[in-house]
């Protein structure tokens, strides 16, 4: 046992939880200057407003990104009208963009645990969650528009469905078990990365993080993790 670390430092989980509440914070403002850059309104000369947003809400700046899906999606629509005699499809590809977010806010001191003879840091962290899809129909790689004629009204509504279902399809991949599973893997390293940063400015350098999510704690008891192996091993025994 290293002697000087057989009791937990009062000041060490209040100090990383500050720690990470900057971090988020500074986090929070580059968001904050990305989007006025590119969605405030823009005004001539003379104060005229060009372009203006009625209402925006910035929220969840305690959020850190922790991973990224890129795609394409393919949605297809049909339309059918004037007694069955007009019909029309339509397929669409577009490319498509998911982010996944852990709400750093929501990890307090209690949720940090310093296990000393280990230098280990135990973080029991929210849930990483899944941003709004952000399908770009103005970069489509393909229209494909089947139909005698297409009417007005019919191209609206095929606009309407390619675009729900695009979304539809876009989430239901971003949700699936193997993307929130590397989702949660990123997640696990970046918050890891956040928390061994202050750490090592705080002399515990050889310090180890180890990031738990609630489904590694089924039963949302605090348990006695041994923290000399990695979580996946741990699991691994309680199987």
């Amino acid at each position: 046992m290293v002697q000087g670390l057989t009791s937990q430092p009062r000041w060490l989980v209040p100090a990383l939880v500050g720690l990470l509440a900057i971090a988020v914070l500074v986090a929070g403002y580059f968001a904050w200057e990305h989007y006025r850059e590119r969605y405030t309104v823009t005004e001539t000369e003379t104060g005229d407003t060009v372009t203006q947003i009625i209402a925006a809400r910035l929220s969840a700046t305690s959020s850190l990104r922790v991973a990224q899906l890129n795609g394409t999606v393919q949605s297809t629509a049909e339309d059918v009208r004037g007694f069955g005699m007009l019909k029309t499809d339509q397929v669409v590809k577009m490319p498509f963009v998911v982010d996944y977010f852990i709400d750093a806010s929501q990890i307090g001191p209690d949720d940090i645990r310093w296990v000393p003879e280990a230098r280990t840091l135990i973080v029991d962290a929210p849930d990483v969650s899944v941003g709004t899809p952000n399908v770009m129909e103005d970069q489509r790689s393909l229209v494909r528009t089947q139909g005698l004629y297409v009417t007005r009204e019919a191209g609206e509504a095929l606009a309407r469905q390619v675009s729900q279902r695009a979304n539809a399809r876009a989430r239901a991949e971003a949700q699936s078990p193997e993307r929130m599973a590397q989702a949660r893997e990123n997640g696990r390293r970046a918050l890891a990365e956040l928390l061994g940063a202050p750490l090592e400015s705080l002399g515990y350098g050889d310090a180890q993080v180890v990031v738990s999510f609630p489904y590694d704690r089924p039963d949302r008891l605090r348990e006695q993790w041994d923290v000399t192996k990695s979580v996946d091993e741990v699991l691994a025994n309680r199987q």
